[in-house]
């Protein structure tokens, strides 16, 4: 290993106290029997619910159960010296407004953006001598398309069009994100002021209505068909539309011939950071320190965090209103409102009484899809991976693929078909997808000098193995080793260069970050299950059935990613409900 046990001892007495800490011990804020509103988890959207409520007079107070914040933007120390963003590890979707609005630079936040941010390498046998291809993209057009050339002249010809198409949908979709899906209950039930109200509801959709115009049955046709039939269109090299393909299946478990993969796609195109459109970026110091910088902002607000408090139950009252929490230890607080940053199904099957939601409510949310084809690897490594398509420098210093998201076994959308059948079969894939991420080539603070940490976000992988068989360690082992022997196949001397790894499967994400099924959307974002269907019908947006609870997490419109936008959303309906009151 190239680091010493001298080194990692220094860098693991590096690690700064985390400043939301400082800021909530000098505020000496003890637990109080009583607040306006209680948050359930301090993931980064209850933190964004948390900050933006206090900001408007709100007196706040967020419970986590685990020793750390963040919920899956955090980071840990698993293996020391080796600091690991060990669930969500890129940032691009956070809303631009809460950048600014909770003034997360001021509280410590720094990016890094990644450019070029794709690289997907060949492995070519039979190539002889010759180094074999690669796929690199970034943010410069021109050379985009010399890279797309080397496949197909005609798809780099074409790819400025089709860039522009589709962020052409995502500006359409954009003012989608920070509202409120439309009203249907409000149009259909409501008083007759409710539905003027919800009249307001309707200009989001009416905007994105305008700038689409009469390409809207294009666009259409990009939410509801499978990937690879928008792709075919378009493009006709395989290296070209597989990397476009894999934005489309990311942590959902759907192939890309599934219909409506494409707005999964959408998902992950339609962000950008400090101004560029489309970008996407390392936090330096993990994604933990993200979640800091939100906390910071909260608790200088005054907002009170704490962390090993385990909400056990949501208090009703006689009139069917929420009072407040129980937590595990017996402690009633108490409260005005309750935001939950925890899943739809945590939520109402095991936090709330039953009595108080109706059953149709109840069957449809225990019948939401919540499969999840992602284990998450994190890899500690005493040097860079070299790649056959991309050999490393010979000081071994960091190149420019080396900060992109790395694409493997991604030559081609009948691999990552094939990888979705395996685990329809109940088996892991035996050619997995891996996309390989090493933040530490741009942020050094993360691993002991000379050695790196390797995020590798991998799929398929079921729930429950063939056969009903569960996940134990001799099957973690093996996916995690078959994982590593494909990387092998592309970078040589990867395995040797191993020092240490975590292994979290879907159960584990589920246990651990309190995912369902391990899913990283709390719900699959499929059609379905978004807009005002999410989490289920009639009862989407924020408000529940139960007066006074809310839901704030990526269970929420508009769903998964570290976007914040469920958090602010529903702070901003919460706090209108509350004046109200």
């Amino acid at each position: 290993m190239a680091a010493s046990g001298r080194g990692l001892r220094k860098a693991v007495a590096a690690s700064p106290f985390p400043a939301w800490r400082r800021a909530h011990t000098e505020a000496g804020g003890g637990l109080k029997p009583e607040y306006d509103a209680v948050v359930i988890g301090a993931g980064h959207n209850g933190l964004v619910a948390a900050a933006y409520l206090q900001r408007l007079g709100v007196n706040t107070a967020v419970f986590e159960r685990r020793h750390v914040i963040g919920g899956a933007a955090v980071t840990e120390e698993i293996i020391p010296g080796f600091k690991f963003s060990r669930a969500s590890y890129l940032l691009s979707l956070l809303r631009p407004q809460i950048y600014t609005d909770l003034e997360l630079k001021k509280h410590g936040l720094r990016l890094h953006l990644r450019n070029p941010y794709s690289f997907t390498p060949m492995l070519e046998e039979g190539a002889g001598s010759k180094v074999p291809r690669s796929l690199l993209l970034g943010t410069d057009m021109a050379e985009n398309q010399k890279q797309i050339a080397q496949f197909s002249r005609k798809d780099a010809q074409v790819f400025p069009r089709y860039e522009e198409f589709m962020h052409r949908l995502a500006l359409a979709i954009d003012p989608l994100l920070d509202a409120a899906p439309v009203d249907m209950a409000a149009f259909q039930r409501g008083s007759l002021l409710q539905r003027m109200r919800s009249f307001s509801t309707l200009k989001p959709l009416l905007k994105a209505g305008r700038i689409l115009g009469a390409q809207l049955p294009r666009y259409y046709e990009v939410l509801t068909a499978p990937i690879t039939k928008v792709l075919d269109q378009w493009f006709e090299s395989e290296p070209l539309k597989a990397t476009l393909a894999t934005d489309a299946v990311i942590g959902a478990m759907t192939s890309p011939h599934t219909p409506g993969s494409g707005y999964v796609l959408l998902h992950h195109v339609m962000g950008g950071l400090e101004g560029m459109q489309g970008a996407w970026g390392y936090v330096q110091g993990g994604m933990g320190a993200l979640s800091d910088a939100i906390a910071s902002s909260a608790t200088t607000h005054g907002a009170s965090i704490f962390t090993e408090k385990t909400v056990a139950k949501v208090q009703v009252n006689s009139e069917g209103c929420v009072q407040g929490v129980v937590l595990e230890d017996g402690t009633e607080v108490r409260s005005k409102v309750v935001l939950s940053n925890t899943s739809p199904q945590i939520t109402f099957l095991k936090l709330t009484p039953q009595e108080w939601l109706p059953e149709e409510f109840l069957e449809r949310i225990s019948q939401l899809d919540t499969r999840s084809p992602v284990t998450k690897i994190n890899v500690a490594v005493d040097r860079l991976p070299s790649f056959l398509a991309a050999p490393n420098a010979p000081r071994g210093q960091p190149l420019p693929h080396h900060q992109c998201s790395i694409h493997l076994n991604c030559e081609d959308t009948l691999l990552l078909h094939q990888a979705f059948e395996d685990a329809m079969d109940g088996l892991p894939s035996h050619r997995p997808i891996i996309e390989l991420c090493i933040p530490s080539s741009l942020d050094p603070t993360l691993a002991p000098s000379g050695c790196h940490v390797v995020s590798l976000f991998t799929q398929y992988t079921p729930y429950t193995l063939a056969g009903g068989k569960a996940w134990d360690e001799q099957e973690r082992d093996a996916y995690a080793d078959r994982v590593f022997d494909c990387i092998e196949v592309y970078a040589p001397g990867f395995k040797d260069s191993v020092v240490g790894r975590d292994i979290l499967t879907p159960p584990d994400l589920e246990r651990i970050f309190g995912l369902p099924g391990g899913n990283i959307f709390h719900c699959a974002m499929s059609l379905d299950q978004l807009y005002f269907a999410r989490p289920v019908p009639l009862h989407s947006g924020y408000r529940c059935p139960l007066q006074g609870l809310y839901l704030c997490g990526s269970g929420a419109h508009p769903g998964g990613g570290v976007m914040g936008a469920a958090g602010r959303n529903a702070a901003h309906v919460a706090f209108r409900d509350l004046k109200s009151m």
